[in-house]
């Protein structure tokens, strides 16, 4: 079986069902782990595939995702390809996203065994605190994680109030909108936007009462088994004061 990832933290999930012989194509964003990321062929990235390498590697299947990836060439894979594309918001849907690709490249004692891992790992983390807080994904537009969206679980998870739960996708927000809302942390990840410490420094000094940290993007956006590298991460998170 020849197998393409599209997506970065699809293909570590690939990884740890143990496919290293299968899975041919990877793209440039795929860093997880280090030795594919320095062997794999990769396509592209994950917004803007190389469709003519993946045509030429003819692949068995491709694992794809409704909002890492562009409908229209995902739609063009189809045709030709049997491509499955996840969806994952929640962390029910992050089981099921193991389960699925188990059955999918048959390995599915194995993704049974994920599966049982990341929950303990979750269980792990959860923290049943409701600290009102933003996180920020971007800065010039300022943009927050909204309710539909994978980061929104994780928050949930280590006991963070989403004040933007509300809203759908990435919305745009203004340091006044903000400023409004009395939150007690504002999260600024790592990825897209590669928030610093100047950028702490910067918004502490705009809200003085709310606490603001950085936070590890993967840790929170990665859906697949990075939790579970990320556990002891994320219990930190989920108990800090």
């Amino acid at each position: 079986m020849k197998i393409i990832s599209t997506v970065p933290s699809q293909t570590e999930l690939l990884f740890d069902l143990g496919l290293e012989s299968q899975v041919c194509g990877i793209t440039k964003f795929c860093v997880h782990p280090e030795s594919w990321y320095k062997s794999k062929l990769r396509i592209g990235g994950t917004k803007n595939l190389n469709l003519k390498k993946i045509r030429t590697l003819n692949p068995d299947l491709i694992i794809a995702n409704k909002e890492e990836n562009t409908k229209e060439q995902i739609e063009s894979l189809m045709i030709h390809y049997q491509v499955y594309v996840s969806d994952v918001k929640t962390l029910a849907d992050n089981f099921e996203l193991i389960e699925k690709i188990g059955t999918l490249t048959n390995r599915i004692i194995e993704s049974v065994q994920l599966r049982n891992k990341l929950k303990k790992a979750v269980t792990s983390i959860y923290s049943d605190q409701k600290r009102k807080a933003a996180y920020l994904i971007w800065k010039d537009p300022l943009m927050v994680a909204g309710g539909d969206t994978f980061i929104n679980a994780m928050m949930d998870l280590c006991g963070f109030d989403n004040i933007f739960r509300s809203t759908m996708r990435y919305p745009e927000v203004t340091i006044e909108e903000l400023q409004s809302l009395s939150l007690e942390y504002l999260l600024l990840s790592s990825e897209p936007f590669p928030f610093k410490q100047k950028h702490v420094d910067y918004f502490q000094n705009i809200f003085p009462k709310t606490k603001v940290l950085t936070v590890d993007g993967e840790a929170f956006s990665w859906y697949g088994s990075r939790i579970i590298k990320k556990q002891s991460y994320l219990r930190g998170i989920a108990n800090i004061t």
